[in-house]
């Protein structure tokens, strides 16, 4: 299944170390087995000081976690060279090939079709074809998303 709100935390230079760790808590302690993928999207975004807490909080919890087989994703852009979760993770990093868009918008209208005969909430969109998933962004927070 696709990612739900509590699994993503799509980072920026104005995202706070508490957010930070609390994606971290989730996918690292007891009661995150239960299948769910937590991902830090764009986390070469963060500064500084929120990249340092995320690189403290990460590797002490990794420590002291029971879980052998957490899921745990960042998300940087490869040509963010002067990241310092990229440095900091370099031990973990995987490169994936680069797609085009039309080739990842083939994929995704392909694997995140709505089933046929449902009512989703993807009818509201006026689009020949029905998705499950749609990004709405607003810079004012709590605006009924």
């Amino acid at each position: 299944p696709l990612p739900s709100y509590d699994e993503v935390l799509v980072c920026t230079p104005d995202t706070e170390e508490e957010e930070v760790e609390l994606l971290v808590r989730r996918a690292l302690s007891p009661g995150s087995q239960d299948q769910k993928i937590y991902c830090l999207l764009g986390a070469d975004k963060l500064v500084y000081k929120v990249s340092k807490q995320l690189e403290s909080h990460f590797f002490r919890l990794v420590q002291s976690s029971s879980i052998p087989n957490y899921r745990f994703i960042i998300f940087c852009n490869a040509k963010a060279q002067n990241s310092y979760v990229i440095t900091a993770f370099d031990a973990y990093k995987v490169t994936f090939p680069c797609y085009s868009n039309t080739e990842i918008q083939t994929y995704l209208k392909m694997h995140l079709t709505v089933p046929s005969g449902t009512a989703p909430v993807a009818q509201a969109f006026e689009e020949p074809y029905q998705q499950n998933v749609k990004f709405v962004f607003s810079e004012q927070a709590g605006m009924g998303k």
